[in-house]
């Protein structure tokens, strides 16, 4: 079998695995509260998205000192609130990234 048949394969699996929970839950099994309380769960998981691929290096370990990563979401952030705008949060974030690591 090849890797991108096997890479295809388990996209499948999981695109099907998470999208029955998706499909086969009937929305009625849950009240308002529970409702109100999943509603949270994407903004919960982003930050554990988000923070290891800045805070931690290639081999692992945690560091802050000397990490372009940082000051590249920080402007990320700061375009983000203040343009309330996904692409230039992404473009600005992007961009000042590779300028620190390439030009300074």
């Amino acid at each position: 079998m090849s890797n991108w048949a096997l890479i295809f394969y388990c996209g499948i699996i999981t695109y099907l695995t998470r999208f029955s929970m998706i499909a086969l839950i009937k929305k009625e099994m849950f009240n308002d509260r529970i409702r109100e309380i999943l509603s949270f769960v994407p903004s919960a998981i982003f930050p554990a998205i988000i923070f290891p691929a800045i805070f931690i290096d290639n081999s692992g370990l945690f560091q802050i000192e000397n990490n372009p990563k940082i000051i590249a979401a920080i402007i990320a952030t700061i375009i983000g609130v203040v343009t309330r705008s996904i692409i230039a949060t992404i473009f600005s974030g992007l961009a000042s990234y590779w300028f620190l690591i390439f030009l300074v």
